[in-house]
């Protein structure tokens, strides 16, 4: 069995990235700010998040809230 190290998923190689929540939106999603000047909306479902929280993103579902 593999294990995850350093920064990146051993089953796909992505990474995930910390986005700020802007507004939360119905059925579970959100508008985030990637912090490159785009606004993308994710699914942040499997987490207890609100605007201005900062989420880890990875396949456009926040899987953690930055503390």
């Amino acid at each position: 069995m593999t294990e995850c190290t350093g920064d990146h998923c051993v089953t796909c190689s992505d990474e995930a990235v910390p986005v700020v929540v802007l507004r939360l939106l119905d059925g579970g999603l959100a508008d985030v700010d990637t912090g490159d000047g785009r606004v993308e909306r994710v699914s942040v479902a499997l987490v207890d998040a609100g605007a201005g929280d900062t989420v880890l993103v990875h396949a456009g579902e926040a899987i953690g809230v930055v503390t």
